[in-house]
């Protein structure tokens, strides 16, 4: 089991490695062209800007699925990869990516008839070889979903499966993989320029580093991977491909909105898909999807329209609940990187599907799944000419296993978070995961540790406040923290969580 903390090296001595190739982005896409590279026995370093998973990745819908609206829109190779790789994650990893069940209502002059459904279902199955969807009778769904508006529009509910997981614990166990394979990691460490130049007839770059401190250096690689995400555009030196579309979640509490499994629902208001489930103790609602006009380099957060949009769907669906803002926990939003088409669609039509582009010694991937992350990597490997073909079609459908990583009994974060993705942790449990995240996963910051290797923040909102002295405790022990340095990061988590993740913290 890989040490992240341990196997960590330091910023000046990175320019005195031999680097087959460097990828910049330490998101779900870099993670996987990491770890693939690297276990091709590829000498790769990546390095992130800001913490591992800090952007999109950390702040998905957290499914693994194949994408029913996909299918709908007729990208069937998208729907079927994605298929695919999701019982792939549920097989390799148990403890992270588990089938959840989504209940889909049909209600007259709303969503779309039984038969219809029935027919996108089976080949959803088929698609990816399992059979799993059947109908709810109104009776069934009502006793199990007592809450839901009992309208006489409402027929029934047609069931399926996907898969449900933790999107950042799923980049640190990929990072794992690749440090297991001989991979570096390094957070915090800012590309600031990318310079290209001819060596032996061969494309170069030099990459330029900086440290959060301010410390700098440069690495030169025949290959970069440009796994940026939403700053794809700023590092490709080609023309413009991203489109930036916001997508925010509320979470409530399990005790205020009980709910056993989760639910697939048509917004009344513009016929969108918007998903509710059960998730680490809460109940989860999401997404939007807007255009995003905002600074990249600034967090996101779930703006007061969008607000309204979602808990307008709750009234119609669940009016009984009376939901307001006031039960709301917490909040959460995320950029995608979409690839535009160009048509002048609205969010929602933009295809899910990634691109890899190259110049010179740079490739970039940008778009994209989190299900699909493993085939972004492949196709980035082939553009890189680091694999041909034939080998890119083999790691694909591979039988072997791609995951090895086996989390030990003694690493609470993973046996814990991972196992009780539908629970809350007790304190005890709370504070392990805490201390274990502080001696092994290169925590650099308390945000780091509270919304991201641990999703303390999103699951207690504001009664994180009663565990943060003893999470301070922690911090003096594992990463050597002066009373100064944990008042400063205490502020910084305040306004972290006020300003981005809907809800305030009293630091005492």
């Amino acid at each position: 089991m890989a040490n992240l903390s341990a196997t960590a090296v330091p910023f000046n001595q990175l320019h005195q490695k031999k680097w087959d190739a460097v990828v910049i982005g330490g998101g779900i896409t870099g993670a996987g062209i990491a770890m693939q590279a690297a276990k091709l026995g590829y000498k790769v370093l990546l390095v992130e800007q800001k913490d591992f998973a800090w952007g999109t990745s950390s702040r998905s819908s957290k499914m693994v699925h194949g994408g029913l609206r996909y299918l709908e829109q007729g990208n069937v190779l998208l729907t079927r990869h994605s298929l695919v790789e999701r019982e792939r994650m549920i097989k390799e990893l148990p403890q992270l990516v588990q089938r959840q069940r989504y209940w889909l209502p049909i209600i007259r002059s709303l969503t779309p008839g039984k038969l219809k459904l029935r027919l996108g279902l089976m080949l959803y199955d088929l698609l990816a070889g399992i059979r799993d969807h059947y109908w709810v009778g109104k009776p069934q769904l009502l006793a199990q979903c007592s809450a839901l508006n009992n309208t006489p529009a409402l027929t029934g509910a047609m069931s399926y499966s996907d898969a449900i997981t933790d999107d950042c614990r799923l980049v640190m166990t990929t990072l794992i993989e690749a440090v297991n394979a001989g991979a570096t990691v390094a957070n915090y460490t800012k590309v600031t320029a990318i310079e290209h130049y001819q060596l032996s007839k061969q494309a170069w770059a030099s990459v330029h580093l900086q440290a959060e401190n301010g410390d700098k250096t440069i690495i030169n690689t025949p290959v970069v991977f440009n796994a940026t995400g939403l700053w794809a555009d700023s590092l490709s030196a080609s023309m413009p491909r991203v489109r930036p579309q916001r997508g925010s979640h509320l979470m409530f509490s399990a005790a205020r909105f009980p709910l056993v499994q989760g639910l697939t629902l048509i917004h009344p208001s513009d016929g969108r898909v918007v998903f509710v489930y059960p998730w680490h103790g809460l109940t989860c609602i999401g997404t939007t999807d807007l255009d995003h006009k905002g600074d990249f380099d600034h967090e996101p957060e779930c703006t007061t329209g969008e607000t309204d949009y979602l808990l307008a769907l709750l009234a119609y669906y669940f009016p009984s609940l009376a939901l307001g803002r006031d039960d709301i926990v917490s909040s959460m939003a995320g950029v995608r990187p979409i690839i535009a088409s160009g048509k002048g669609l609205n969010p929602s039509q933009e295809s899910r599907g990634h691109s890899v582009w190259r110049r010179g010694s740079v490739i970039s991937a940008s778009g994209g799944k989190l299900t699909t992350f493993r085939q972004i990597a492949i196709d980035a490997l082939l553009a890189a000419k680091l694999i041909g073909r034939w080998q890119a079609f083999k790691l694909l459908h591979s039988k072997q296993p791609f995951f090895t990583y086996i989390p030990s009994i003694s690493a609470p974060d993973f046996t814990m978070l991972n196992q009780v993705l539908t629970n809350m942790p007790s304190d005890s449990e709370a504070l392990a995961m805490v201390g274990w995240a502080m001696q092994h996963e290169m925590v650099q910051h308390l945000d780091d540790c509270l919304l991201r290797r641990t999703r303390l923040g999103n699951q207690m909102g504001s009664k994180l406040s009663h565990l943060l002295p003893a999470i301070g405790k922690l911090a003096q022990l594992h990463l050597q923290w002066s009373n100064e340095r944990w008042q400063h990061e205490l502020q910084r988590l305040q306004h972290i969580c006020q300003q981005h993740y809907g809800f305030s913290i009293d630091a005492g």
